[in-house]
């Protein structure tokens, strides 16, 4: 059985040398690795970011690739073409950059919907078909999209198709005073990133990936789920619900925070800890919760208060 807790913590310290006092936004992006889901930051530009993406790529040793979205982006400059050879007579496939472990796809809102889908099957199904012919992607695969909440000029705001393709939602937030004191300090003669390096095989994460997933979760931890995403559906604030992807994503999330604290069962705080990152930006809010500046993780933190949490049972021996 692999040490979930120690390989995580090899990784989060790793990437705690360069992504300085955010260990609960660390923590969760290792979940989402490990329940094999890929990740939205949303975020103002210069607070590390990319940065995030370069050091979870480095701490895995894996195969990390930029993609920067812009207006006048094809689909097929990010999935690849076919290009005829005219020495074999054939149609050979060029992978475009999303055939990575560790994709970045940065400003992902400046491209257009149709460049957009262009990730959703890659991001499910875990290939791309370029001209009928379809391409396994490496493992283990994530990515790590990005988009300025702020700025909307020359932007195409995600449908809610892909939107529901991302497990998680992050924010990194500025550091405070001390944190981008040390970030400064850091920084003095060569940005830490340069010295970072691989802790963790990617084989061995990859495996990890598959195991977490035997992370036992009893019928009351599940009931649990189900009652906090059927909440969502019935919240007086709440155009559109959590779906049963959302259920699944934080079943998910639950299973792999667990594997990571180092235990084989799923407990109803592993589900709190991760319910507002799952689910946040699967839920559209009614108009009149808009114009009260209600935010869908004020509802679901009114919804974890009120929905109630699971005892424990006794087993049959």
């Amino acid at each position: 059985m692999i040490d979930f807790a120690t390989t995580a913590r090899k990784v989060a310290q790793n990437v705690e040398r360069v992504i300085i006092g955010k260990q609960a936004e660390v923590e969760l992006a290792l979940i989402a690795l490990l329940s094999k889901g890929h990740i939205l930051l949303e975020d103002v530009p210069g607070v590390g970011k990319t940065v995030l993406a370069k050091s979870l790529a480095r701490s895995l040793g894996v195969n990390f690739k930029r993609i920067q979205f812009t207006p006048d982006l094809l689909p097929s400059d990010v999935t690849g073409v076919s290009i005829f050879n005219q020495k074999t007579a054939e149609f050979e496939y060029r992978p475009g950059p999303l055939m990575a472990q560790v994709v970045l796809a940065d400003e992902i809102n400046r491209a257009t919907p149709k460049t957009q889908s262009a990730l959703l099957e890659a991001m499910e199904e875990q290939q791309v078909t370029v001209d009928g012919a379809s391409y396994p992607l490496p493992q283990p695969f994530l990515v790590l999209a990005t988009e300025n909440p702020i700025e909307y000029e020359g932007t195409f705001p995600l449908p809610e198709a892909q939107l529901d393709r991302f497990l998680i939602r992050l924010s990194l937030g500025y550091p405070d005073k001390q944190d981008e004191i040390s970030i400064l300090e850091t920084q003095h003669d060569v940005h830490p990133l340069e010295r970072l390096g691989q802790v963790v095989d990617a084989a061995e994460f990859a495996e990890a990936q598959d195991v977490v997933r035997q992370i036992y979760v009893d019928r009351l931890v599940s009931e649990y789920i189900v009652s906090i995403t059927t909440a969502t559906r019935e919240h007086d604030d709440v155009y559109l619900g959590a779906s049963p992807r959302g259920s699944l994503g934080v079943y998910r999330a639950a299973q792999a925070r667990a594997a990571v604290h180092g235990r084989d069962y799923v407990t109803p705080d592993d589900v709190k800890a991760v319910a507002v990152a799952v689910l946040s930006h699967r839920l559209i809010l009614t108009a009149s919760a808009r114009m009260r500046q209600v935010s869908t993780e004020s509802v679901l933190s009114n919804i974890l208060a009120r929905v109630a949490v699971p005892g424990a049972r006794a087993v049959a021996r």
